[in-house]
């Protein structure tokens, strides 16, 4: 597939989808092309990096698939990713996941098939490689770095926390439409004067629920960071329902958020991906139900309902808004950028609101959360509205 004279560049997205990723591919594909490379779009994340059949004519892959100028020229106006993606770790794939032109060879419990990795890059001819996606992709782009691949990196995820980067693709999106639903759904909690509890993404760091919560969308947030006390979190949330004239209240609800008594997250299922991460899902509930049992207390013997909603995929489903679609473009340019000047083993980033890189062994090296001490108040379960001056526009950086 390598007919350029400057070689060709595989692009590919992995994780969870997000609002931003085709942007960022039109953007990649665009200027690339102009500057004289092919570029070649491998599907479904690394897990079309392993299924690539050696034994057949590149035309004749499923995996990969030579991108265009018209290829690309519409899909920068839709969410999703046009590549398709996966949860898949080429260094511990499980028996049943090797794909079947390889599992006379890899017969372990767990196999590493980075080997069939480098040859399929080879083979495809590509020589330069722009992985687009969390932690979990990104780590994986980390080792192919490391044992001598071209690497330059995109950072994504709508929980914002990939080190090294203030801001990643799909961060705003998802802030936008919180904020809406959750606005959208007072009219019931006001209608019935109920609690309304609502859950969100964020496994590790609280930053999908903190800044809509800094925005106005709820009068109390939980995140992964500190553990909170369903008791303390009850009184707060009466006391707003008590002094709003439409006698409700709000809570945004981290999936990662933990009461002071449990030593682990609630999870929807035992089942791993292949990075071992269980699907989270469920802890909003568990705070309604404490919300409910508890209420009477400091509700003069009287229980209170509650509302719980997850909104799940609604944040990350449909178009970007425009920071996805400006940022995506800018992400994608400055990746060519660094290629062209033969920067790699780098991140594309925005720190402190400007455009930069950083070495990609960041995202192994380190971790990102909320500083609790900086931006939220412990007792008040609710962000810290101090300290503003000189921060970038999303208020919470990287550090």
């Amino acid at each position: 597939m390598n007919g350029a004279k400057r070689g060709t560049i595989g692009i590919l997205t992995g994780g969870g989808d997000v609002p931003g990723l085709n942007p960022a591919i039109r953007a990649v594909t665009i200027r690339a092309i102009k500057e004289g490379y092919d570029v070649i779009g491998i599907r479904k994340g690394w897990s079309g990096l392993i299924n690539i059949d050696r034994n057949k004519k590149p035309e004749e892959q499923d995996y990969c698939l030579k991108l265009t100028l018209q290829q690309v020229a519409k899909i920068g106006r839709t969410g999703g990713t046009f590549l398709h993606s996966s949860r898949t770790n080429p260094v511990k794939v499980k028996k049943d996941k090797v794909p079947p032109h390889l599992k006379d060879e890899y017969t372990k419990d767990l196999n590493d098939l980075t080997p069939e990795v480098l040859k399929n890059l080879e083979y495809l001819g590509i020589t330069i490689l722009i992985p687009i996606g969390g932690d979990d992709t990104l780590s994986y782009g980390v080792h192919l770095h490391n044992i001598g691949v071209k690497v330059v990196a995109i950072p994504k995820t709508m929980d914002n926390d990939i080190p090294g980067t203030d801001y990643c693709l799909g961060f705003s999106t998802c802030v936008t439409r919180t904020i809406e639903y959750v606005h959208n759904l007072r009219t019931c909690a006001g209608s019935h004067e109920r609690f309304l509890v609502v859950e969100v993404f964020g496994r590790y760091a609280g930053f999908s629920a903190l800044i809509p919560a800094m925005a106005g969308a709820g009068d109390r947030c939980v995140i992964p960071e500190y553990k909170f006390d369903p008791e303390r979190l009850t009184k707060l949330l009466v006391d707003d329902k008590l002094k709003n004239p439409s006698n409700y209240s709000v809570v945004l609800v981290s999936e990662g958020a933990m009461p002071k008594d449990k030593e682990d997250r609630t999870y929807e299922s035992t089942e791993v991906d292949g990075f071992g991460h269980k699907k989270l899902g469920g802890i909003g509930d568990v705070v309604s139900k404490h919300l409910k049992e508890m209420s009477p207390k400091f509700h003069n013997g009287e229980s209170i309902n509650v509302i719980s909603q997850r909104l799940g995929y609604l944040v990350r489903s449909g178009d970007p808004d425009a920071v996805d679609s400006i940022v995506s473009m800018a992400f994608g340019n400055l990746a060519l950028d660094l290629i062209e000047a033969k920067r790699f083993g780098r991140m594309v980033c925005l720190r402190n609101g400007r455009y930069e890189s950083v070495p990609l062994n960041i995202v192994t090296s380190t971790t990102k959360l909320v500083d609790v001490s900086k931006y939220y108040n412990v007792e008040r379960y609710c962000p810290l509205y101090i300290n503003f001056e000189d921060r970038p526009m999303w208020i919470m950086t990287t550090d």
